[in-house]
């Protein structure tokens, strides 16, 4: 098997919750030597973060915080001890990369600032992912994915028309813009340094890779002067373009029938060959009716079991898709389990437990979560001997010491 693109690659894992534990997965699932630092002085607040195991909390009993951390090991440092961060500027000493999510000012409180850890390692690369960059009137501001899609104006776009902004149902900055675009810019400024020898200090604002997939709403504004609005599962002036009820209890599709063709194979596939004479098509003139052609197609569909008919217009090319739960999802998905998406792995204190494998596949590359994420502190004194030369008894004088901790 060949080598994983990323092996070689040291990363001093400071960050947290979700957005920046995120960015440092998807380095470790592709070979980066992930070292996440913590300290059970202060809890990562992602490990008292539901679902727990069996649903009894525990520092190691989180999913959450367990995919969000597969493939890195884990070290306690006590960075409020002098002696802590001492260890820590030998740990970036022996790394490519530090990554870090918190407020502007936390590193530099602890002596670990770009400017400190570029005088231990020149050419180190450093991405700081605060929620409003490292400068600005607002740059002090506290954040998590709620606030960043309030911020952005994701929230204002989410709900249904005439109601109260009711947002994506998850931290949806957390998942996918900041995590990738961190990610992306690691990889970036490893190739720069590559080629120049130069590190790189990384400002990621968590706001602004929010604001760059807004883009058709932006646009809508700048060009047109109009300030798009929340409009639930529409998207006018597509028509039909919905979710649909289907046969059992809470069940539904997604329809986007739109183009001419697409609604000619829809209502052959629905059985409405009497809508095929009426006033119906074009694009113009369906949209004039869409209220009576949603009401007629969730009768139609109320009648149908959801991955039939999926299959059924998908085979006429129509582009539908169940609405899946996280059952469906995880059970009963043939692509995810054709591609490999679920992992498990034998987690010491939660057991078998799954994992998603690296959202993208490269090719002669089998790049997967390789170890369950780490207990709390699991790996300290592995990596105090590895990296550190420490012997056994003065790892245990510094925890004593409260400096491993």
């Amino acid at each position: 098997m060949k080598k994983l693109p990323l092996e070689g690659v040291r990363v001093a894992d400071f960050t947290w919750i979700g957005a920046g534990a995120f960015t440092t997965k998807l380095l470790a699932d592709f070979g980066a030597q992930v070292i996440k630092i913590e300290s059970a002085e202060r809890l990562d607040a992602l490990r008292g973060s539901r679902p727990f195991r069996d649903g009894k909390p525990g520092v190691n009993r989180s999913g959450y915080f367990a995919d969000r951390n597969s493939s890195k090991r884990g070290i306690t440092i006590n960075l409020k001890n002098p002696r802590g961060q001492e260890f820590a500027r030998r740990l970036i000493a022996r790394s490519d990369v530090v990554a870090n999510n918190f407020s502007p000012g936390v590193m530099e409180k602890f002596g670990l600032g770009y400017d400190a850890v570029r005088q231990i390692r020149s050419d180190i690369v450093y991405v700081s992912m605060s929620m409003q960059g490292a400068a600005g009137p607002e740059h002090k501001y506290l954040g998590f994915g709620l606030t960043i899609g309030a911020l952005t104006g994701l929230q204002y776009l989410s709900g249904l028309p005439e109601c109260e902004p009711a947002g994506t149902g998850t931290n949806f900055p957390d998942h996918i813009p900041n995590p990738c675009h961190a990610a992306f810019a690691v990889l970036a400024a490893l190739f720069h340094r590559r080629r120049t020898g130069e590190g790189q200090f990384i400002d990621l604002a968590q706001t602004e890779p929010m604001i760059s997939l807004l883009g058709p709403t932006i646009l809508n504004y700048t060009v047109n002067g109009d300030l798009s609005e929340r409009n639930g599962n529409t998207r006018l002036p597509r028509v039909p373009h919905g979710v649909y009820p289907c046969a059992g209890e809470d069940r539904w599709i997604a329809i986007s029938a739109w183009t001419d063709q697409a609604w000619d194979s829809l209502i052959r596939v629905l059985g409405f060959p009497n809508w095929a004479d009426r006033e119906l098509s074009s694009a113009e003139k369906r949209l004039a009716r869409r209220q009576e052609i949603d009401t007629g197609i969730a009768e139609a569909t109320r009648l149908r079991e959801a991955d039939e008919l999926m299959t059924a217009l998908q085979s006429e090319g129509v582009p539908a898709g169940v609405v899946r739960s996280a059952a469906d999802v995880i059970l009963s998905d043939p692509q995810l389990r054709h591609r490999g998406h679920w992992v498990h792995l034998n987690h010491q204190e939660m057991g078998r437990s799954l994992y998603n494998a690296p959202p993208f596949r490269m090719s002669g590359v089998d790049a997967v979560p390789s170890t369950p994420a780490p207990l709390l502190g699991e790996h300290t004194a592995e990596i105090c001997r590895e990296i550190f030369e420490l012997a056994d008894d003065e790892i245990a004088s510094l925890r004593q010491d409260g400096v491993l901790v």
